[in-house]
């Protein structure tokens, strides 16, 4: 080891999911005495992240602060780089912890990278082969896997996803997702109920939605959201709660569509110990989320995936998530069959979560603790 003694580990996130699946790493790391874990927030969606950065006491370190109105792509191209760069600088970690796919990730392992810093990555290999879907994830995923030392796949699927792209075996370790860690302890502190949810009739078959994703901007949300009317009309013992993210562009098509209907609830963003509330609480979990994707199979709901393509093919291959794509039709069909058949709902709620046992932050953290030992530090 070197001289102090200590590895020194920078772990960087700048949106809600990140948060929630590093939550449990930064705990595992800050239990180890050989770890200095710091941790940096970008400060995009200060509103979003603080509610899961105090529900999981995770102690910011750093926060950035990049965050303004209408920020663009470029706007964070051009201000995260070189200000992760610079406390980099100062800190001079062993190691740059970041996750998922996001613009922020991408240009975290960038800074790190320019400084010849190892860079980890929390849920690699996912992959849809299709570099405008996820837009623009797809592409940050890609060109993130040959910048990273370390690559945590999820799955088995993700790891041969970057084996095909020529990442070297010894670079992936096949770990179960964070996310299922995040749930298992949220479940833990969750209270016995919500001020939130008082206007929903609980006695009703729920179905919780969360539809945000960029390549629906436009036509594709109208095709969901009338989607949505037509499974409520179809059954009057059906609700809908749609928590509606704060992008205008989601904002506007469904107050527009759907703020008029009766049982639809259209409420704010869910801080995460009440969306998994809710997750518990509903019947079906219409969704393009890739989180929801991997946690709703450890809370035995069936999932339709609102999306033509998943980068988490497995809970579909099991038969506990079901790709329905975002044409209106489409939607509202399997949804309704799926309110309407027995038999294919418990089909969909008996299998095992694919994606994880409540583990991978501990797995996470021992990579890491041998990758050093037997790296420069030995």
């Amino acid at each position: 080891m070197k001289s102090s003694g200590r590895i020194k580990v920078l772990v960087v996130f700048g949106t809600r999911p990140e948060a929630i699946k590093l939550a449990p790493v930064i705990k595992s790391l800050r239990h180890e005495s050989s770890v200095s874990c710091k941790v940096c927030f970008t400060g995009q969606h200060k509103s979003m992240v603080s509610q899961v950065v105090d529900f999981f006491d995770l102690k910011l370190d750093y926060n950035l602060n990049v965050m303004r109105k209408g920020q663009s792509l470029e706007y964070l191209t051009q201000s995260i780089t070189p200000r992760v760069g610079r406390l980099l600088d100062e800190l001079k970690p062993d190691w740059v912890v970041v996750q998922g796919d996001t613009t922020t990730v991408l240009l975290v392992a960038m800074a790190a990278f320019y400084k010849k810093i190892k860079v980890a990555h929390v849920e690699a290999g996912l992959r849809t082969h299709d570099k405008y879907y996820p837009f623009p994830e797809e592409i940050n995923r890609a060109l993130l896997s040959p910048i990273a030392d370390a690559n945590f796949a999820p799955t088995l699927t993700a790891k041969e996803n970057l084996i095909k792209e020529g990442i070297a075996s010894d670079k992936i370790f096949v770990t179960g997702n964070t996310g299922i860690d995040a749930l298992h302890w949220a479940l833990g502190h969750m209270r016995e109920e919500y001020v939130a949810f008082k206007g929903i009739d609980f006695n009703n078959k729920i179905i919780l939605a969360t539809i945000h994703r960029r390549e629906s901007f436009g036509r594709p949300f109208q095709e969901i959201f009338k989607a949505f009317v037509d499974i409520i009309e179809a059954d009057d013992k059906v609700e809908i709660v749609y928590p509606v993210h704060l992008n205008p562009n989601v904002q506007e098509k469904a107050k527009k569509i759907l703020s008029a209907r009766r049982r639809i609830h259209l409420i704010d963003p869910l801080p995460y110990d009440q969306l998994i509330y809710l997750m518990a609480k509903s019947y079906i979990i219409l969704t393009d989320s890739g989180g929801i994707q991997e946690e709703a199979p450890s809370l035995k709901r069936p999932v339709l995936v609102v999306r033509d393509e998943t980068e988490r093919p497995e809970g579909v291959k099991l038969g506990v998530a079901r790709l329905v794509g975002r044409k209106r039709k489409d939607i509202a069909a399997a949804a309704i069959r799926l309110l309407r058949s027995k038999i294919e709902y418990a089909a969909m709620v008996k299998a095992r979560n694919p994606y994880g046992d409540g583990l991978a932050s501990a797995r996470i953290v021992k990579a890491l603790m041998k990758i050093s030992r037997k790296g420069r530090y030995v």
